[in-house]
């Protein structure tokens, strides 16, 4: 098997180039490009070390881990121990993350891609195998891009799992339970009353709203339908008209109703709402159907209850 050095250090030395880069993006820190350099330089410096007296560092599971701290540390500093270690874990979960994609794609494959000592190299005569070096050079940008996206999709999700809440709406005898998304957005106020305004998926609550109520919420001109309505319900105290606006388009009007009772549960805690209006939306709000309202931020400064489980 014939070795080129020149070409296997610059290959694991773009590797922990992008690898730190990675990290960095994971862990949402500033890139230093002469320390992630040089942290690079470090990295690939095993390659070296390979064919000197120092082998034993280069292929010993303690050397390497020495190593990758040293990386770690030149790439990122030290602010203090919780903040290095993050790093160094994220740096570890980085890694495995993309050499198992690797791995994954080269059995696959079934390309001429071989570990030496944990160090990447092609075989075959020369600079190895024409598909061998087409499988590294785009096989690791790939599954490098494939691995960002996944992180920052991952990361997006937890964002968005720790806006949702449960939301208990009362009337009267009728009581239902819904998902909700807390929506900083939101700044949807009763111009009347200046409460905060919540807005639910029709369709998922019309079994426990009022039959008039739900037809005259799914026009697209509710105070037309609501003028010419003379069937009389229920909740005919409880109506109230919401006007609201879209870029792009004039004021228009959404229909809501007064509830008795309101209650938010969060993972913490349980909150009383002091005082709000359901508005009923006529869209689909969520497409994959993981939230059926949307909160007002300000309905969280009610009364709190912590929960004990």
């Amino acid at each position: 098997m014939s070795i080129y050095l020149d070409v296997i250090w610059l290959l694991n030395f773009s590797f922990d180039l992008f690898l730190l880069l990675l990290t960095a993006i994971t862990l949402k820190r500033k890139v230093f490009k002469f320390r992630i350099f040089l942290a690079s330089l470090l990295g690939s410096s095993i390659v070296l070390m390979m064919f000197t007296p120092l082998a034993f560092i280069a292929t010993h599971p303690v050397g390497k881990m020495i190593i990758s701290i040293l990386m770690v540390l030149i790439a990122f500093g030290f602010k203090r121990f919780s903040y290095y270690f993050h790093g160094l874990l994220t740096f570890y979960f980085v890694t495995f993350m993309v050499g198992g994609g690797m791995i994954g794609a080269h059995y696959f494959l079934q390309s001429e891609v071989n570990y030496l000592d944990g160090i990447l190299m092609t075989n075959s005569n020369g600079f190895g195998h024409p598909i061998s070096w087409l499988f590294i050079l785009i096989g690791f940008p790939v599954v490098w891009i494939f691995s960002r996206k996944r992180l920052e999709g991952i990361e997006a999700k937890k964002i968005h799992y720790e806006q949702l809440v449960t939301v208990t709406i009362k009337v009267d005898a009728i009581q239902f339970t819904l998902n909700g998304l807390i929506d900083s957005g939101n700044q949807l106020v009763d111009p009347i009353t200046r409460s905060p305004v919540m807005i639910i998926d029709t369709l998922m609550v019309q079994d426990y709203i009022p039959k008039q109520l739900i037809d005259m919420a799914l026009q697209d001109d509710v105070m037309k339908s609501l003028s010419e309505s003379s069937e009389s319900h229920p909740w005919e105290h409880r109506v109230r008209i919401i006007p609201y606006r879209v870029i792009g388009t004039d004021h228009q009007f959404l229909l809501g109703f007064k509830p008795d009772e309101v209650w938010i549960e969060t993972k913490d805690e349980k909150i009383k709402v002091q005082k709000t209006i359901v508005g009923l939306n006529r869209t689909k709000l969520s497409s994959e159907d993981e939230y059926s309202c949307i909160v007002h931020p300000k309905m969280l400064q009610g009364q709190s209850i912590k929960n004990v489980s």
